[in-house]
Order: C-alpha cells, then structure tokens, then sequence
C-alpha cells in the first residue's frame, strides 16, 4: 500500500523537481533530501573547474516577539573543484548546515550568490536539484517500509523506469552492504545501518555531486569507518563531494581541502597539513618523573629545540619546538639520561586539526552547543 501511495505521489510530482521533506522528532527543523528527476543525456554539469562556488552568503533568520535576529552566515565563500572533497568544519550552530542547505535550494540566502554545477541555486534551482544528492543529518527514510521498498521508491522518485530502479537498487543494496537487511522493515536497522540506506537513497539517480551534513554524527567508531569506506569509494569514482563534520579525524581523513567554519564565518582554508602549518611544526614532549628537576631539564633542552618551549611545574612537562623527527627524541632522551635526569614518558608530537580549531578560535571544535537546538 505504501508503495502504491508513492506511486500515486510520483505521477502528481512536478517532473521537474521535489523536495521529500521528513520531520525529526529531536529537532525543532526538518531533515530534508532533495529527491530530483534525471537529467536528459546523462548529462549532470557544465564543463567547468569548480563544480560548487558560493561568494558571500548570508542567511539571518529573525526572530519574533523582540529577539535579536540571528546571523546564521555572515559571507561565507568558497569553491569546490570537479572531483574533490571539501570538508566544512566547525561546531554545532558554525553554519554548516544553513550553508549546505543554501547550497542544495533548500534555503534562499538573504545575500551573496552560489552556483552548483554552473547553476545557480536561487534562479535555476530545478537544474540544480537534477545534479545533486543530498544525505541531511537524519536519515530520511520511512520506517514502516523495507529497505528495499525505500530505494524503490526513492528510484521512481528520480524517474527511474521500474526495471532501471529495481536494478540499481539491488546494486546499492549490494554496494552498502544491506543485501540481507533489503526485505527487513527499516524500524528494525541501527543506526549505522540507517545511515546507509539513506546513502544509498542519495546516491540512486547516480549524481555527480554529492552533499553529506555530518554522515557519521552518532555512529558508533565500527560504524564511522565503514561509511568512512563508502565515502572514499565515491570519491575514487569521481563524485563532488562536500561533506560537514564537527570531527576533526573525519575532516582530516576524507577532505582534500578543509574550510574551518565559526560563527557563520569561514575563519581558515586549505588542505590539513597548510592549517597544522599555521600551529607550528612538530615538537618534543617529556615528561619528568620529578617535578624538581623542571627547571635544569628545560635549560638542557633549551638550547637545542627549533623556538620557544614551555613549561609545566603540575604536569611536570616540558615541550621543546622541533625539526629533525624522531632523532630529536633520542637525542633529548640521550641528553637527560646523560644527566641523570629521570624521565618518565617522551614522545614526538605532530599538531592535529584540534590544535589548528584551538588557535583559530580559541576553543576545541565540540564545545560550543547550538543556540537554539538545531544544528546550523
């Protein structure tokens, strides 16, 4: 019945164009996928270097009864070249998500401009939705059908034939890894497995550039690397791909550029080594198994580190800059072993993305929550 439902629902579609909208019951929004007709020739983009682009995008969202209005964006810019991966990084409430919905014509900005596939998202935002996938921080499916039946229906969503659909399903059913799940009703799947499906439900009309708000947000660490997997297949595949995350190791290991987004501002661009260049380079950690000896340690080691250290008398730390990699630890060992200096631990620390997100901001990417219970 429910799949009669959705092809009744289909042929009253504009075939230009929908938007299959399904509410959250943990947030005040609704989580939307953008469900979009096939392009005619197989024909996805215009030939160009940046398959996404936005200049100076604004969204203010005004509040009633005298509140002050909210500037979710404040000209965010950037580019996503054909093939790429730009991982939009920042806390719950940065922007992200009022940035990917700008970007996928959910939202309508209040200023600057964006083109996704040459198109632009406010003036031809049915070419647009023919191009794209989307994949909302909420799996979008229907509980009460079957995995299967969910892919079927996203398929004739697309204009899919029905024999098209049924093979592409079994396809993405095979490719996610949820071939035996297919016949199972979706109130029975984890949430890794939702994430999937809902992947897949993205991915039916085979778009070449892909939208993905924070896909791994709630998984568990199995479940995290395995759409990890999927993801880096798709872009072995050449998808577009702009991804969200508030997780520092998922940025680092899937994105070829990285925009660090904060208060509806992009503050910082580039790939994951130039923003760890921005910290510093790699520096010598010791540990002293006495807290006495700091002051001695450190004028040892002073001389020898690559800038200014620092020191701390309550973890009794002490943190040298430095070139050279690991024979700068053996000879920092070597030197306080020669003074009969104990030393408890020693190791060679490189800076993360969390050290990048700390001196940009001046606070780590999770700790700020979102103002008013929706992810922006």
């Amino acid at each position: 019945d429910a799949l009669r439902r959705g092809e009744s629902s289909r042929r009253s579609l504009n075939t230009a164009s929908t938007v299959n909208v399904s509410s959250n019951p943990h947030s005040s929004s609704q989580t939307c996928r953008a469900t979009l007709s096939r392009p005619t020739g197989g024909h996805y983009c215009r030939q160009m270097g940046n398959a996404i682009e936005a200049e100076q995008l604004v969204k203010i969202y005004r509040a009633k009864r005298g509140a002050p209005e909210v500037r979710a964006l404040d000209g965010v810019s950037l580019s996503v070249p054909e093939g790429t991966v730009l991982g939009l990084l920042g806390p719950n409430g940065a922007g992200k998500t009022t940035t990917v919905r700008i970007l996928t014509t959910l939202l309508r900005p209040d200023g600057g401009h964006a083109t996704v596939g040459g198109f632009d998202v406010v003036e031809q935002s049915k070419d647009v939705r023919r191009i794209i996938g989307l994949s909302g921080q909420y799996a979008a499916v229907d509980e009460n059908l079957t995995g299967w039946e969910n892919l079927y229906m996203f398929g004739r969503l697309y204009e899919l034939s029905k024999s098209e659909t049924r093979a592409r399903v079994d396809d993405l059913l095979e490719q996610f890894n949820l071939t035996d799940a297919g016949s199972r009703t979706i109130k029975t799947y984890s949430g890794g497995m939702r994430r999937r499906l809902d992947l897949a439900g993205a991915l039916i009309g085979r778009p070449q550039i892909l939208f993905l708000d924070e896909p791994t947000t709630g998984l568990d660490p199995r479940s995290r690397l395995a759409m990890w997997d999927v993801i880096r297949g798709l872009v072995r595949d050449g998808t577009t791909l702009l991804l969200t995350t508030q997780y520092l190791e998922e940025a680092d290991e899937l994105a070829d550029t990285i925009a660090v987004v904060d208060n509806g501002t992009i503050i910082a661009k580039g790939t994951a080594n130039e923003l760890k260049a921005q910290v510093g380079g790699e520096r010598v950690e010791v540990v002293l198994a006495e807290g006495e000896q700091i002051d001695r340690a450190g004028a040892l080691l002073g001389p020898r580190s690559a800038g200014q250290g620092g020191r701390g008398r309550r973890t009794r730390k002490i943190v040298c800059p430095s070139r050279g990699g690991s024979k700068k630890v053996i000879a920092a060992a070597q030197i306080l072993d020669d003074h009969e200096i104990e030393v408890e631990d020693i190791a060679l620390r490189r800076p993360s993305l969390d050290d990048v997100f700390l001196k940009l901001t001046g606070h780590r990417a999770e700790e700020i929550p979102s103002e008013d219970g929706d992810t922006a």
